[in-house]
């Protein structure tokens, strides 16, 4: 005689779970909580409007502008604001807005671009190697002890007089001088990760290390990679502007931020009449500020909606 064992209410608990988690309905929970959570964030939206905007101006810059940001006019150098010109234009009468929409394209890219390519490379590095561990992940961390020994700016230097000035040159050498210490947070999540007991569990169950590393223990960091990717942002964008002064930057014929604020200060407008051509350098000082802050008020809010210890 079959006897049928009767459920308890823990078990049917624990049968839902688990259909969830094979018919994926669980994670859309989670990411929708996520979501949710990111959007009652005030300063999260703020900054993600406020980077959205940003995004449009600079790459929907032909709409928003008759010049070339590489238009001269001799008549019209040094030209305060006006109707022609909204914020005037530079030194060599070429329109200071055009510029602004035209040189964020390229500062966006080298910035945001050189970000995400170190993270995906570190962080790649660090969930997997770390945690297999192992010789190579001996050898990975001895390589990112000898590249963040070294002060970032002379390495850049170094390698820009090596292989030259270029835009494409300028993101490699961001994400290679970068990735160490994508590889170092990665890993250092992983070591506290790998010996929990639901890590313990999945491997006595038999899931790939792959699938552990990336799927189930990449969710839990997150939060610091998200914050860390912010930041890398504003100090890229900020090490293309210092390598502009030094002519170490993108060339100079392509418009930047950086090249912008190069240009004027190397003519000497900051140090002597800073106050009466003013539109030559507060206009895109203010926009590279924004743009930082908008992207600093979203890392924070996703850092703060994807932590799994506030997700109520």
């Amino acid at each position: 005689m079959n006897m049928k064992t009767k459920k308890t209410a823990l078990d049917r608990k624990l049968d839902k779970i688990r259909v969830a988690e094979e018919s994926g309905k669980l994670g859309t929970k989670l990411t929708n909580r996520t979501l949710r959570k990111l959007t009652s964030n005030k300063l999260a939206v703020f900054g993600a409007i406020l980077f959205v905007v940003i995004c449009v101006l600079c790459f929907g810059a032909p709409l928003f502008t008759r010049y070339s940001p590489t238009e001269f006019s001799l008549t019209e150098i040094q030209a305060k604001p006006s109707l022609a010109h909204i914020f005037g234009t530079d030194q060599m009468g070429r329109d200071i807005w055009s510029r602004m929409l035209y040189g964020g394209r390229i500062s966006i890219i080298v910035g945001l671009g050189s970000a995400l390519g170190a993270a995906l490379l570190g962080v790649t590095l660090g969930m997997y190697v770390g945690y297999l561990g192992g010789w190579v992940d001996k050898i990975l961390m001895k390589l990112a002890d000898i590249f963040m020994s070294i002060p970032q700016m002379v390495m850049i230097i170094i390698i820009v007089a090596l292989v030259g000035q270029s835009l494409q040159n300028l993101i490699i050498i961001f994400i290679l001088t970068g990735w160490p210490s994508m590889y170092r947070m990665a890993r250092s999540k992983v070591l506290s990760l790998r010996e929990e007991e639901f890590v313990q569990s999945l491997r006595a169950f038999g899931i790939s290390r792959t699938k552990i590393a990336f799927k189930h223990m990449l969710p839990n960091a997150l939060g610091p990679i998200v914050v860390n990717i912010t930041l890398s942002t504003a100090m890229f964008i900020l090490q293309e502007a210092s390598l502009s002064v030094l002519n170490y930057g993108v060339p100079m014929e392509l418009a930047t931020w950086g090249n912008i604020i190069s240009v004027i200060t190397n003519s000497g407008t900051i140090r002597f009449d800073w106050l009466d051509k003013w539109w030559m350098w507060l206009p895109c000082s203010i926009m590279l500020i924004l743009f930082v802050l908008s992207i600093n008020f979203i890392g924070d809010g996703m850092r703060d909606a994807s932590d799994p210890t506030q997700i109520g």
